[in-house]
């Protein structure tokens, strides 16, 4: 069964959010399918969802993404041993970059520049058109986030938002917004995980085979 239908079945509270999640999965496939990089972005535990996803297309999450044999001829021709290993242990990934996981840059940016301002450093040291920034809010309002889209549109990227009802000013800012039904916190936060993972689902699906 398609993600997205599963997904609606276990939450079919999710059911308005259906065609947003749709339009998000097709930027991040299209931006993959250009060569392009998905960024994420949050705080607190949105900061540990913006991780969290970029685990899941960095590696196989629910399929097998295994080496191509070109790949795997390559690695052999400069080290069997090597190619060995390699070649049957690692497993084709998706451009996706945490901007959370700079700890150097970020504080050297916290000290020098300003707190908040050091996803957007990130980001613009990294960022491309064609690339997509996904920023992950709670309320739609922190300050980081909206930093970062701010850099984004800059960059020519096109910007997605996971946020609760409210929508705050990410759901004004990017071009699309999943708004899940909750104004608490911790319930917006339940909802964007299993809404993520689908998402996640839909584009590897979309690369690679079972």
């Amino acid at each position: 069964m398609n993600p997205l239908e599963i997904l609606l079945e276990n939450y079919p509270q999710l059911a308005g959010c259906r065609a947003e999640i749709e339009q998000t999965a097709k930027i991040i496939i299209d931006c993959q399918a250009q060569g392009g990089t998905l960024f994420t972005c949050g705080n607190g535990g949105s900061c540990a969802d913006a991780d969290h996803i970029s685990g899941e297309l960095l590696k196989g999450f629910c399929r097998k993404r295994p080496m191509t044999s070109e790949e795997r001829a390559a690695l052999a021709a400069e080290s069997p041993e090597v190619a060995e290993l390699l070649g049957t242990k690692l497993q084709r990934g998706l451009r996706c970059i945490s901007l959370m996981n700079f700890p150097g840059a970020g504080s050297a940016v916290r000290n020098d520049l300003g707190g908040d301002l050091d996803v957007a450093q990130v980001l613009y040291a990294l960022g491309r058109p064609g690339d997509v920034l996904l920023g992950i809010s709670t309320s739609g309002n922190a300050k980081n986030v909206r930093y970062a889209v701010a850099v984004a549109r800059l960059k020519g990227m096109k910007v997605l938002g996971l946020t609760g009802e409210g929508g705050g000013t990410l759901g004004e800012l990017a071009d699309v917004v999943v708004r899940v039904p909750s104004r608490e916190t911790y319930r917006i936060q339940e909802y964007h995980l299993p809404i993520y993972h689908a998402m996640c689902q839909m584009v590897e699906n979309h690369f690679f085979a079972e």
